[in-house]
């Protein structure tokens, strides 16, 4: 399998992030690759330049790290870190490019969170800008051996689509049960039909790779916090959510990706919509 790429700034939310990276290699076979990015540009600064000490220091942490976590990953698997320079959230899609990576895991400070913790309030910006699945996730949520429950809420987009191949992968990997769960925040007929049929497409194709699917819906003008409410009755383990807004009937996207992140004490998958998709 491809590696997975983990942001990280030594924060007990980064770090956290690290762990739960772990339980997802090892079961995806897959590399990981520790990035940290050293944000300050001496030019910009008011304070000396601390650059190269700054970096001595990350360098020694990661060398802890690897020390610490590489005992918990399976055989075969391997964990090295890269120091970079630039902006955090261009410097993590461009590794992830590189390398080829399958997902990128990143902390998240979640609504009551502290800004200083850098990594934690850049996680939108790290899922705004990569090209790769990214998954976020809080400090206290407490890791999983497995993902049993992903929970798939469904828009009246076709962009909303594009998570479903992926979302396979993890379910047939993780022998996970999906709720592909139909959201309406209108209750006109004909607006509901769309995104009825949407879902209707992605039961299809979930069923066509023997992907265990249970369906419902959520009639909500607050679908944040219905989706998320819905997420701690089923005890689901992961929501998967695209991260663009393209339409008005987006209603997952955007800003509503943003509030998710910041408010699910669960993490959060989020795909970017590509220019040229096909489901079928």
């Amino acid at each position: 399998m491809h590696p997975i790429i983990v942001a990280v700034d030594f924060s007990n939310t980064a770090i956290h992030a690290v762990e739960y990276a772990i339980s997802m290699a090892n079961k995806m076979k897959s590399d990981i690759h520790l990035i940290w990015v050293d944000k300050l540009n001496p030019q910009e600064s008011v304070y000396p330049d601390t650059s190269n000490e700054n970096r001595n220091e990350a360098k020694k942490r990661f060398e802890e790290l690897l020390n610490t976590y590489s005992k918990k990953l399976a055989r075969g698997i391997t964990m090295d870190f890269k120091l970079k320079k630039g902006r955090i959230y261009r410097e993590v899609d461009n590794m992830a490019k590189l390398v080829e990576a399958e997902l990128i895991v990143t902390g998240a400070h979640g609504i009551s969170g502290y800004e200083e913790f850098w990594i934690g309030s850049n996680a939108y910006k790290i899922v705004s800008c990569a090209t790769n699945p990214v998954i976020t996730v809080r400090h206290d949520y407490p890791i999983r051996e497995n993902i049993e429950r992903i929970l798939v809420p469904m828009d009246g987009s076709l962009e909303t689509l594009q998570k479903i191949p992926f979302v396979v992968k993890l379910a047939t990997l993780f022998n996970s049960e999906v709720h592909l769960v139909t959201t309406h925040n209108s209750h006109l007929k004909s607006i509901q039909r769309i995104t009825e049929k949407i879902t209707q497409m992605a039961r299809g194709y979930l069923q066509d790779q023997k992907v265990t699917v249970i369906e419902d819906i959520l009639v909500a003008n607050d679908l944040t916090k219905a989706v998320l409410a819905y997420a701690g009755k089923v005890d689901a383990d992961l929501i998967a959510i695209m991260t663009e807004q393209e339409t008005p009937v987006n209603i997952l996207l955007g800003a509503q990706a943003q509030q998710l992140i910041n408010q699910s004490p669960i993490p959060v998958l989020s795909i970017h919509p590509q220019e040229k998709f096909n489901l079928i």
